[in-house]
């Protein structure tokens, strides 16, 4: 038996679309632990926050959608849509969020350092969306473009039929 035997069952399955959204579920459970905003050398989201255990749950949604499909040969694109759309959605909203509240944290944590030493407050790094935000945000992406695909039909073959002339 030769060592290439399970890559060419993988190439050759009549579902190997239907990897993609599994490795988009995997990049996004991945950045589900993964720090999504930076402020100075504080970290925020992840899973110990309730977006990232939403991510979390929607990546496992992904796998399991994609998982499925592959075993029982049926269709799941609209559902892996809807779980790409809502993993982008939670995303970035939670980014944008959390780069609000991290930015009031600072501002209001270097406020009270200054009130106690009794000197000016110095200025705050402004909070910067790290590398957990892209990679979940490329892999939310990615599923969702997948579950597109269902819109994007073939156009049918048009075949002319050869008439019989001799009737």
């Amino acid at each position: 038996m030769s060592s290439l035997g399970p890559l060419r069952q993988v190439v050759g399955h009549p579902m190997r679309a239907y990897y993609v959204p599994i490795m988009g579920g995997l990049v996004l459970a991945v950045s589900a632990f993964m720090p999504w905003i930076v402020v100075g050398s504080e970290e925020y989201g992840g899973v110990p926050d309730l977006a990232g255990f939403w991510v979390l749950g929607l990546a496992v949604m992904a796998l399991v959608l994609a998982g499925l499909s592959i075993a029982t040969r049926k269709n799941s694109r609209h559902p892996l849509l809807l779980v790409g759309l809502f993993a982008f959605g939670v995303l970035f909203l939670s980014e944008r969020l959390m780069e609000r509240a991290a930015a009031q944290q600072g501002w209001a944590a270097e406020q009270a350092r200054a009130i106690v030493t009794g000197s000016e407050a110095r200025a705050v790094s402004e909070p910067v969306m790290a590398p957990g935000a892209y990679i979940g945000l490329g892999a939310s992406t990615m599923i969702a473009l997948f579950g597109l695909t269902v819109v994007v039909k073939r156009a049918p073959q048009i075949h002319a039929l050869p008439e019989d002339d001799d009737v």
